[in-house]
C-alpha cells in the first residue's frame, strides 16, 4: 500500500512515541499489560496507515464532465448564490468524507487555477449547512478552456484541522491531478452553472477521479 507524502510525519511521529511507551511498558509494567499496549499500537498504525492511503484507480479525463473530487457521501444538492468568487446562483454539490474515506482531493477539471484564498475558521461538525461559510476553508476557482468556471471549497470538520491545497493561481491543471488532502474528517463542496446536468443523488456513495457527478 502507498501511503501519501502527508502522512510522513505523523506516522513516523507515532511510530516513536508508540515504541517509547511499550518500550516503558515492557520495563515496569505487567506483560498483559504490554500485550494490549502493542496489540493497540499495532491497530493505530495500521489505521493511520490506511487513512493515509493512496488508491491505485485508471486516469480517464471526460471533457465535459465534472468528476467527484474526492470520496465520500452526497449529502447536500441544492441552488445558492455564491458571494465570494462567482457572485451568482450555482448548484452546491457537497461530498462528505468520514475518517474511513481516502482524503485526497482531485481536480474535477481541467482548466487554469483562476481564484485560491484561505479562511481561517472554525470547525463545525462538516455536515452542518454553514460550515461552508464558518469553518477553516479553502476556496479554489477553476476555469475550463470553454469559460466555464468551477469553484470549490476544501472544508475543515470537528475532526479535522489541517487543509492542504496545491493548487496556484494562474496555472493550468489537469483532471484527476492532485488538488490537496484534509486530515481526519471532512468536507468538499462543488460550485456549478445553473446548466449543469446532475449525475448524483443525495445519499450517493462516489468515489474521486471515476463518479462522474455532474456535466456541463
Amino acid at each position: 500500500m502507498k501511503v501519501h507524502k502527508e502522512g510522513y510525519s505523523i506516522l513516523f511521529a507515532t511510530l516513536a512515541i508508540l515504541v517509547v511507551l511499550c518500550a516503558v511498558t515492557w520495563l515496569i509494567l505487567p506483560k498483559a499489560i504490554f500485550i494490549v499496549a502493542t496489540a493497540a499500537s499495532v491497530l493505530l498504525l495500521a489505521f493511520l496507515t490506511r487513512f493515509f492511503r493512496v488508491p491505485s484507480r485508471p486516469i480517464e479525463t471526460r471533457q465535459n464532465a465534472v468528476l467527484s473530487p474526492a470520496d465520500g457521501t452526497i449529502v447536500t444538492i441544492e441552488e445558492v448564490e455564491e458571494n465570494e468568487y462567482l457572485k451568482t446562483r450555482c448548484i452546491q454539490v457537497s461530498i462528505f468524507m468520514s475518517v474511513w474515506n481516502v482524503h485526497i482531493n482531485w481536480f474535477p477539471v481541467s482548466g487554469v487555477v483562476r481564484y485560491f484564498k484561505y479562511h481561517p475558521g472554525g470547525y463545525l461538525v462538516a455536515w452542518h449547512p454553514k460550515s461552508s461559510s464558518l469553518n477553516e476553508r479553502t476556496t479554489i476557482v477553476v476555469e475550463r478552456p470553454d469559460a466555464v468556471k468551477v469553484l470549490l471549497r476544501q472544508i475543515a470538520g470537528a475532526v479535522a484541522r489541517r487543509i492542504v491545497c496545491y493548487a496556484e493561481v494562474g496555472k493550468p491543471v489537469n483532471q484527476c491531478s492532485e488538488l490537496g488532502f484534509i486530515k481526519f474528517g471532512s468536507r468538499v463542496d462543488v460550485f456549478l452553472p445553473l446548466n449543469a446536468e446532475i449525475k448524483v443523488t443525495i445519499g450517493q456513495k462516489v468515489t474521486g477521479n471515476l463518479t462522474v457527478i455532474a456535466t456541463v
